[in-house]
């Protein structure tokens, strides 16, 4: 079943008519801009796949355009962002979202964004314990980097003593999954008949507050989540062809602390959770720092080492990959004009003894054409272990962007 993840929901219908009414009334734009990427991805396995409906490479065209419209002095602006894939073989994965559709009004000392957005947190480089606010689009990628577009009413208050953010969100947004012949996946969960623990269901609403502030070379954020968690429990469920797994949605409670201090040539980084609901209370944290090396070799390029650890309290019965887990690695930024940058990371489970390795490298090729190389690598022989049903996921990836 092909995904059309913006259509047929009630509130987002109604996030969308209310900025939009507003802006047939009022845009009388001063500045408009219309921008974007069109891209070609292909990904190419080293092994078989551990499914029979999976294969060993996927083609797939995607387009995100952007368009910008700004008045009243720059006081005003909307951003519409939508943003489709079309996959060879996996039907989730071709799929279209709106990642923005939103209109920003500044004020003296606050600010309002209205309808569909995204709003990243977090300080950390291998995981993101306390961005919460929008929900992971885990087909496009499976490191969980991309999100889809949230419903939102957000005010922003700037003071001396920092800046709060308050969020109220009128819908929740499910998380995507591989489909049957998707690829990395598990091609036995069933999106369609996802579980929550609120009989609103989707329609809950959810609250968030965030205050952050910079003292001296010390930022920190304090946040406070209220609502239908992101991360879903996969249930397993009897079926006539065997098995399969359902997400099941639990309301949580959620406190969130940012850390990360500037030394020398140094970031000290710091996330931690504490996570309440009716099954199970934790803590958990990824901490670490990430030091730079500038002009290595008597050069522009600079040289980043990364070092960080995850915990989390519930140990192996964790639902995470990162219960226990320590991460290595490098960036490298060249600082030439092709932007030319090449990330490289391990990650080494204390508790299973497994191992994933990535490499991110890009290049811009003239003024338009960006190429991407993504490749992963993991390492497990423990049934237990989540990282255990990826086993022979080897793969490369490659993109190229086109941008206007």
């Amino acid at each position: 079943m092909t995904v059309i993840t913006f259509m047929n929901y009630k509130s987002i219908y109604s996030t969308l008519a209310i900025t939009g009414l507003f802006l047939t009334s009022n845009i009388q734009a001063n500045e408009f801009e219309a921008r974007g990427n069109i891209e070609i991805q292909g990904r190419f396995f080293y092994e078989d796949p551990l499914f029979p409906t999976q294969h060993d490479e996927q083609i797939s065209l995607a387009a995100a355009p952007e368009f910008y419209w700004s008045w009243n002095d720059s006081n005003d602006s909307f951003e519409f962002v939508p943003s489709a894939r079309v996959d060879q073989y996996d039907d989730e994965r071709t799929h279209m979202d709106i990642r923005e559709f939103s209109w920003v009004h500044v004020g003296n000392d606050w600010e309002t964004r209205i309808g569909v957005r995204r709003d990243f947190w977090g300080v950390t480089e291998f995981q993101h314990l306390v961005d919460i606010i929008n929900q992971s689009d885990s087909v496009e990628d499976v490191d969980n980097e991309d999100k889809l577009g949230q419903p939102m009413m957000n005010l922003s208050l700037v003071k001396d003593w920092g800046i709060t953010d308050f969020y109220l969100l009128p819908y929740f947004r499910e998380r995507t999954f591989a489909g049957a012949e998707g690829r990395p996946g598990i091609p036995f969960v069933n999106t369609d008949n996802a579980l929550y623990e609120s009989n609103e269901e989707e329609q809950h609403i959810d609250w968030a507050v965030r205050w952050t502030h910079s003292i001296d070379d010390l930022d920190i954020a304090l946040s406070w989540f209220e609502g239908t968690g992101r991360a879903p429990d996969l249930l397993p469920r009897l079926i006539p062809e065997g098995f399969e797994l359902v997400p099941f949605y639990k309301q949580i409670s959620q406190l969130g602390v940012e850390l990360q201090l500037s030394t020398e040539g140094a970031l000290w980084k710091l996330e931690a959770i504490h996570n309440s609901n009716n099954q199970q209370d934790f803590w958990a944290l990824q901490s670490g720092l990430e030091y730079s090396q500038y002009g290595i070799f008597e050069s522009n390029a600079d040289l980043g080492w990364l070092i960080e650890y995850a915990w989390d309290e519930r140990g192996k019965d964790s639902a995470t990959t990162f219960q226990n887990d320590l991460f290595l690695g490098n960036r490298l930024a060249l600082n030439d004009v092709q932007s030319t940058e090449v990330l490289l990371g391990l990650s080494y489970d204390l508790d299973f003894k497994s191992t994933s390795l990535l490499l991110e490298a890009s290049r811009r090729f003239g003024n338009n054409i960006k190429v991407s190389l993504d490749a992963r690598f993991f390492e497990s022989n423990k049934p237990r272990d989540p990282l255990y049903l990826f086993r022979r996921d080897d793969h490369i990836q490659l993109t190229a962007q086109y941008y206007y």
